[in-house]
């Protein structure tokens, strides 16, 4: 087994496109089945599901990317990891497997603690807000609840293994990780199909997903624990677990405060809006949002396939191999939303109507108002992640204030000017585009201009 980074080529950035192309294409096989057999309001309890689930992730607070960049870090060959910046190393520097086996032990002991804390916050305080928005639920209450006992167990299993995910990045498993997602995926679809037609309803969703997270991980250890790595770990004296953690919390902590940003900005029009709208029209913006982020997770699987990289670039100073790499990034990007945001334009209302769907999309004024936002939501979203290569986090403080502004605009959008889902797309749009939207890319070009 290879001691440095995977080698990140062609080919990897093809199983990156032909994964994420799977991935999508597995969501479109679904979607249907739940659109054309679920009632709208139903939808709309989905939607609330994945909202809880991208808040119970918040939890993380920042440091699941942050173990993957000093795992990444560390098979660069760093013998000490920092506070903030990065210890240059040469190319040829050793892997300190010493200090790779102090941060496994540390990453398993943070989120042993985290999922029991999820546990106790789902089972008490989540538990309650559901049987709150049940009682605008005319469909079967008991599915749902059984579906809500099922979400409890896969947000509480899937953060207990979630330093995994980072072991696959920060190593550069690029085609493994793909892989093991289409496997996922598969067993993911093929059960929820069965089991939505047996009629189990939001079960046959909840239920499925857990089963694939199951098999995701089972295979995910399997790639990386592979026995040359294992016997290099056994022999090796483990570095201090808690200095590991201490060097990696200040950052992940600010990374914890930008996604609390992200979630207020993007997340949260959901659960407020739960409060002033109907069920109907609260699926319809979610299906809308679901999509959105679908179509900018195709726009950044090259910068996704590159993050290892990047950090590589950051430990070797090498600006010039990171211009090309946010060129060829930022150029993917645009290239992707612009044509899948035309096509969604010309064809969504009718692949709706195709399958026969009880929900359908925002209005095409309010897609193309959400398409716009969302592209420069992503894209500087995409220039902070080459500013986050360097161990630097400066965007916390703008994040946290964009989501507090977020809130604040939704209220009044929502509240005193009524105005519906309109409000909802828009508050975000105006709190980023402040700051944010023009702020990070400005950075990231200023730096490499002259490299």
């Amino acid at each position: 087994m290879s001691e440095k980074i995977e080698h990140i080529g062609k080919r990897e950035i093809a199983w990156s496109y032909a994964g994420t192309a799977f991935m999508i294409g597995a969501g479109v096989i679904l979607l249907p089945f739940i659109l054309h057999m679920m009632p709208q309001e139903t939808v709309g309890i989905w939607n609330i599901f994945q909202t809880i689930t991208a808040l119970v992730l918040l939890l993380d607070f920042g440091f699941r990317p942050s173990f993957a960049r000093n795992i990444s870090y560390i098979f660069s060959g760093v013998k000490t990891l920092q506070k903030e910046g990065v210890a240059h190393v040469d190319a040829n520097a050793e892997v300190d497997y010493g200090l790779l086996k102090g941060t496994l032990v540390a990453m398993r002991r943070f989120y042993r603690w985290i999922a029991i804390g999820v546990f106790v916050i789902l089972a008490t305080a989540g538990t309650a807000y559901f049987y709150y928005i049940l009682q605008k639920y005319s469909s079967d209450r008991q599915d749902a609840m059984v579906a809500w006992v099922l979400l409890i167990a896969i947000n509480c299993y899937n953060l207990y293994t979630f330093y995994y995910d980072a072991l696959l990045t920060g190593k550069g498993y690029v085609k493994e990780t793909q892989q093991i997602n289409i496997l996922s995926q598969v067993v993911y679809i093929c059960l929820a199909i069965g089991l939505i037609y047996a009629g189990f309803g939001l079960t046959a969703i909840i239920s499925s997903q857990l089963t694939a997270t199951i098999i995701r991980r089972v295979a995910t250890y399997r790639v990386f624990f592979k026995p040359e790595l294992r016997a290099k770990l056994e022999n090796a004296e483990p570095q201090d677990a808690g200095n590991i953690l201490r060097a990696i919390t200040p950052n992940a902590i600010k990374i914890g405060l930008t996604q609390l940003g992200a979630f207020l900005i993007s997340r949260s029009a959901i659960l407020i809006g739960s409060a002033y709208l109907t069920l109907d029209e609260i699926a319809c913006y979610g299906i809308t949002m679901q999509v959105m982020e679908v179509l900018a997770r195709c726009g950044q699987v090259m910068y996704i396939a590159y993050t290892p990289r990047l950090a590589q670039c950051r430990a070797a100073n090498d600006l010039h191999q990171l211009k090309i790499y946010y060129t060829w990034c930022v150029l993917a990007y645009v290239g992707i939303f612009a044509v899948g945001g035309l096509v969604w334009i010309g064809l969504g209302d009718w692949a709706l109507q195709l399958i026969g769907s009880r929900t359908s999309f925002v209005p095409t004024n309010l897609l193309i108002l959400a398409l716009v936002i969302g592209f420069l939501e992503h894209n500087h979203a995409l220039a902070a992640g080459f500013i986050m290569a360097d161990n630097k986090i400066p965007f916390f403080i703008p994040s946290l204030l964009s989501g507090a502004a977020t809130i604040v605009l939704l209220w009044i959008f929502l509240g005193p000017m009524h105005l519906g889902i309109m409000g909802m797309i828009l508050a975000p749009g105006v709190a980023q585009l402040a700051y944010q939207n023009w702020k990070w890319p400005s950075v990231v070009i200023k730096e490499l201009k002259d490299a």
